[in-house]
């Protein structure tokens, strides 16, 4: 049967005049959406309207969609088309949803039967209420004529929804402390990426810092005794001292004992003594674990030292471990394998502990992405999921979980059904990050492209390697620094950035001086309190500041580029004088070294990172004394648009597609080939294949990204030509509006990235 467009509008004409009468909202809405849905011959028709205190699009009804989600799929205006189209207030017809750049499936609703999506929004006096959304299994079903139908009947339910929002979040507001309390029910949690991947396992409820160690409730089966503590005790420091020895073989730049407090404590007489105390005295051994982990728990978070409520951590890790020992079966390991964290924060040291035994994947609590945290579980390959939704601390320990850090979601207790699709999608993504760099990158008409890695820890580099890189682009040196509980010494550096260079075998090599500040504190210095410390006392101002610090540091660098090309860069320079200060700090050095009779590299290459808009500004001189840019596109976009990416508030205004953005790439490419100096992007939009366009047409002829991504990127640049790069980056440039770059982009990139 044909659409029927025209009935349509009378229809929805007498629905509205019902609805003056009976006042039933969710009737209203829910026959709204049937109606349209039988008229436009659509398989899905639903609803999503905007909640302004909790700043999210909520799923209100729906034709064709699981009705169990109604109220639990949220979503944050610009995410998927949905939120795309809320945010710039303009419908989006798309003959294959998955071919726009926003599409983003949801888990569970199916969505990925349906191709054909047609989005509008729902506008009332200049305010978008809310989004109307259609779709179909036939590809290209909907058509012009339907986008303009849906237009008009939009405008026309926007005149009921507008009186209708109001009364819908005042029963949201009256329901939500029953949510809380069920959570049972709760089945799904939209949170935000951290590090992408999907974890399996049972969640292992860490909580708040100083909450509670509530141990395993549940186990009964089991009554265990003295001799079964007195096991699992002795298991317990074996393990921890072979995992002591994997750590300092598997991240040697961690040289400290990072489980030392882990051990003391063990062989501590106040502290497993006393819990042998209690059982002796008959105490249950699971209670006398919790009674006295709880009591550390106690000590280290009140004490005013924050080295002592670091610690709080390590006491509940301790405790977890001791009762995984006390009621395992034999062949089960006492770690966290198969498990997921939920815990309110982590320190970078914290993580890599919990990564070094085993853990699936961890969730944490948090407005927005939390940079170097996110950095560090992308490095070592755990999935990671932000959330600011208090319930995920009301999960209980033992929960089955699927944790998608693609999507930034959490799905409590899946199906079977759900639980095999994610296995699929799993199986998929291992495959594209298992894609090597197989001879020299090329594009279609032969021009040549370099493809470096992006590396954290020296675990990275192995996986650089075995993916072929070219080179090693950023060396973010912070890390080192992160994970330990002092600064390390010259040595410490010096055996990393050798290891670097010895293993890339005479590659390019670039080393990046200290970047901490902003959201990356070091624990154990003293805390600056700085009100914006993203504006603060971070990168090269602190290490001009603490030049002690930074003058060890290159010493180490120079020391270990002895026999090998080094390149050094300076993050955040914001001046000519910021970059001719720090070539007078390194000159100063290498006069000492060669004083001191000490081997160096006499002659390394100094670069900036380019990631402040003043130095976007004055690139041109700085290119006379710099060996090389390299391009750090998120700090350089959060810069330019003034907004903090992690501040959920506003992150979602943060985008790649701002014209200032590209201007600025093209401004500070035309600098460095005037001045014929190296350049390189190594910030997140090197792995965004549609972007790669752009800076391939504006000159960018090196990326360095995660080196899992290296080989699907070599994939996506052999399919462009620079000429037509070349055409898409001056139709770009030409542009003054998002809104405008964002439709040339949907229009163009999909067609052209196609084989």
């Amino acid at each position: 049967m044909a659409k029927s467009n025209i009935d349509l509008f009378y229809d929805i004409g007498e629905l509205l005049q019902l609805f003056e009468k009976t006042m039933s909202i969710d009737n209203f809405l829910h026959n709204v959406v049937d109606l349209i849905a039988a008229h436009m011959k659509a398989d899905v028709c639903t609803i999503y309207l905007y909640n302004e205190e909790e700043g999210k699009l909520v799923l209100t009804t729906t034709i064709g969609l699981p009705k169990d989600y109604i109220g639990k799929v949220k979503l944050s205006p610009g995410e998927g088309i949905t939120g795309l189209c809320f945010r710039e207030g303009r419908s989006i017809l798309e003959a294959d949803g998955e071919q726009n750049i926003a599409f983003k499936l949801i888990p569970g609703l199916s969505e990925e039967r349906y191709t054909a999506f047609l989005a509008v929004p729902i506008i009332r006096s200049c305010s978008t209420l809310g989004v109307l959304v259609l779709q179909h299994k036939k590809k290209g079903y909907f058509t012009v004529t339907d986008e303009r139908t849906l237009n008009v009947i939009a405008a026309q339910i926007a005149v009921v929804i507008e009186n209708a929002k109001l009364i819908l979040e005042i029963t949201h507001k009256t329901r939500k402390p029953k949510q809380v309390k069920e959570f049972n029910n709760i089945l799904f949690i939209k949170g935000s990426e951290g590090s992408n991947g999907i974890a399996f396992g049972r969640a292992v409820i860490i909580g708040k810092r100083n909450d509670a160690f509530l141990g395993f409730p549940g186990i009964k089966k089991k009554v265990p005794t003295l001799k079964d503590f007195e096991r699992a005790l002795g298991e317990t420091l074996i393990q921890l001292e072979q995992l002591q020895r994997d750590m300092e073989k598997e991240f040697s730049e961690m040289v400290s004992l990072i489980f030392s407090a882990h051990l003391l404590m063990l062989g501590d007489s106040a502290f497993s003594g006393k819990m042998l105390d209690l059982i002796r005295k008959g105490k249950p051994v699971q209670d006398a674990i919790i009674q006295v982990i709880n009591h550390y728990i106690d000590l280290f978070s009140k004490n005013s030292n924050p080295r002592f409520n670091e610690k709080v951590l390590d006491v509940k890790d301790i405790g977890h471990r001791l009762l995984r020992n006390l009621y395992k079966k034999q062949d089960e390991p006492g770690d966290y394998t198969d498990q997921i964290i939920v815990a309110q924060e982590l320190l970078p040291s914290e993580l890599v502990k919990l990564s070094a035994q085993k853990v699936e994947g961890f969730l944490l609590f948090g407005g927005g992405i939390t940079a170097h945290i996110a950095i560090l579980a992308r490095s070592i390959g755990i999935p990671m999921v932000f959330s600011d939704d208090e319930r995920i601390f009301r999960i209980h320990n033992g929960t089955e979980l699927i944790l998608d850090g693609f999507q930034g979601t959490i799905i409590m207790n899946p199906s079977k059904e759900v639980y095999d699709h994610y296995q699929i999608l799993n199986e998929e993504q291992k495959k594209i990050e298992s894609k090597k760099i197989s001879g020299k990158i090329l594009t279609k008409d032969g021009v040549r492209v370099f493809l470096y890695a992006n590396i954290n820890l020296l675990s990275d580099l192995k996986i650089a390697i075995k993916m072929n890189a070219e080179g090693i682009g950023l060396y973010r040196s912070e890390f080192p620094y992160l994970v330990r509980n002092e600064l390390p010494s010259e040595e410490d550096q010096y055996r990393v950035y050798r290891k670097l260079l010895e293993e890339m075998e005479g590659k390019d090599v670039c080393l990046r001086t200290l970047d901490i500040g902003g959201d990356k504190m070091l624990s154990y210095l003293s805390p600056s309190n700085e009100a914006n410390p993203f504006l603060g006392l971070r990168a090269i101002r602190f290490s001009l500041k603490n030049k002690g610090i930074f003058s060890t540091q290159l010493r180490a660098m120079l020391r270990a580029g002895e026999g090998f090309p080094l390149k050094i860069m300076f993050p955040l320079i914001a001046s000519v004088d910021d970059f001719l200060e720090v070539k007078q700090i390194v000159q100063e050095n290498i006069d000492l070294l060669q004083k001191a009779g000490v081997a160096c590299n006499n002659k390394p290459h100094l670069g900036a990172m380019i990631e402040l808009p003043s130095i976007v500004e004055v690139a041109r001189e700085l290119a006379l004394h710099a060996d090389f840019f390299s391009i750090g596109t998120n700090d350089l976009i959060q810069y330019m648009l003034g907004i903090d990416r992690t501040n959920e508030a506003v992150s979602t205004m943060y985008t790649h597609y701002h014209p200032a953005v590209f201007r600025a790439l093209n401004k500070v490419v035309a600098a460095a080939k005037s001045e014929s100096i190296d350049l390189s992007v190594c910030g997140d939009i090197a792995s965004d294949s549609l972007i790669i366009y752009f800076l391939i047409g504006i000159g960018v002829r090196k990326l360095s990204l995660n080196p899992r991504l290296l080989g699907d990127i070599q994939q996506h640049i052999t399919l462009l030509s620079v000429e037509e790069a070349e055409k898409v980056a001056r139709k770009i440039l030409s542009m003054g509006t998002t809104k405008d770059i964002h439709q040339y982009v949907q229009s163009v990139f999909p067609k052209a990235l196609l084989p």
